[in-house]
């Protein structure tokens, strides 16, 4: 049974925080030797479920995948395709909470996470379970091209 209640894209304080939670356990398996720079995200879906990813560099940079993207693969590689909100944290070990940025996704994930969401999706960018901002997908991306985009 799902610890969340997927209700018109809301969630409840607990539930932000056990999504938070999620993100920061992801991000504690991070592979980031290069940068250091240690991403974790947890993606919750339409059915309830969550998926975690975390960043996982490679000597050759580009050939890296992002915390949110490695969500979204495994989201829909168990057959869940409707995206409600995602949390993302990200920092260096080492960081007290005061020193930790926020991590927003990047344009390509922000990209990525628009195939499978209205635009409504939540996003929540944390430095800890109590410490976030909240966002929704279109207000970080504007003018996103999507299926919709290419209906006749």
């Amino acid at each position: 049974m799902s610890e969340f209640k997927v209700r018109d894209n809301e969630l409840s304080e607990l539930e932000v925080q056990t999504l938070i939670r999620a993100a920061i356990t992801a991000r504690d398996k991070a592979y980031a030797p290069y940068s250091e720079f240690k991403v974790g995200a947890a993606l919750l879906c339409s059915d309830g479920r969550v998926f975690s990813g975390c960043n996982v560099e490679n000597a050759a940079y580009g050939a890296g995948i992002c915390a949110e993207r490695g969500a979204a693969m495994q989201a829909v590689a168990e057959g869940s395709e409707s995206f409600v909100a995602i949390a993302v944290v990200g920092w260096k070990d080492g960081k007290s909470e005061p020193e930790r940025g926020l991590a927003y996704p990047c344009g390509i994930c922000r990209q990525f996470l628009n195939e499978f969401t209205d635009g409504r999706m939540s996003v929540y960018v944390a430095r800890s379970i109590t410490d976030y901002e909240k966002n929704d997908l279109a207000s970080l991306l504007p003018h996103g091209f999507g299926p919709k985009n290419l209906e006749d």
